[in-house]
């Protein structure tokens, strides 16, 4: 028998790899309470070339997420598209925003007031609502970007009242912690501010979307109620710059 080619051998690991991580995902689910369904799988495809994103959404990959805009717009007439969902999760510059707006389905990275005027903006030009998820940096870390908590409900009101966007929940990448307990109070403080802003139903705000989890801590994260996990390395492997 013949050896696999390269590319049948990446295709098999890319399906081998998603089934090991929705049958994770089911089982955090059920532990958390919840119907596997309410947790969706956002596939990261950052460095990642169309062939291989390719093998992930026909193999059934509904939502994908990129971390620069530029790579987005490149990417995406190669991709097989019908029926997915894309995000922008990276930091977007306010230069940007005129690109990406109208090219996805949400900016999960809306990171300060000013980035949210300006995509309320360029929404309004273009006509359209764009959906966004507010990001936290729940570590306060100076490296990340992010709302710290102690701003956050300031901006939160602020941004709730510019036109043309729609704030459907929340995004967070949490330290890197040695001790899943502390990894999971990270999660939990910021599932508290999910669950007590959806309990104060505030115009123009949706919680429904929580946000949070990666390849090495998404099953800690469903855990503490997440309900959609971004995963990257462990679908495509490490990642070639």
């Amino acid at each position: 028998m013949m050896e696999k080619s390269y590319l049948e051998q990446r295709k098999a690991d890319i399906e081998y790899n998603l089934d090991v991580i929705n049958e994770k995902i089911a089982e955090s689910a059920i532990k958390s309470g919840r119907n596997p369904s309410e947790v969706q799988l956002m596939a990261v495809t950052k460095t990642v070339d169309p062939i291989f994103i390719n093998y992930a959404l026909d193999y059934g990959v509904k939502l994908i997420g990129e971390n620069r805009v530029q790579e987005m717009l490149r990417k995406k007439p190669d991709l097989h598209l019908d029926g997915v969902q894309k995000h922008l999760i990276g930091h977007l510059q306010t230069n940007k925003a005129g690109q990406i707006v109208g090219e996805v389905d949400m900016i999960q990275s809306v990171d300060s007031l000013k980035i949210a005027k300006e995509i309320g903006k360029q929404s309004l030009k273009k006509g359209i609502i764009t959906d966004v998820l507010l990001e936290i940096n729940v570590g306060e870390e100076e490296s990340k970007t992010g709302f710290s908590t102690s701003e956050f409900f300031e901006n939160l009101y602020a941004i709730s009242e510019i036109d043309s966007i729609r704030i459907k929940g929340l995004m967070t990448i949490p330290p890197i912690c040695e001790e899943n307990t502390i990894l999971c109070k990270f999660f939990e403080n910021i599932y508290n501010i999910y669950v007590d802003i959806k309990a104060k139903k505030i115009d123009n705000i949706d919680m429904s979307i929580l946000s949070m989890g990666m390849s090495g801590d998404y099953e800690q994260a469903i855990l503490n109620g997440s309900n959609l996990v971004r995963i990257g390395s462990s679908i495509f492997g490490l990642r070639i710059y």
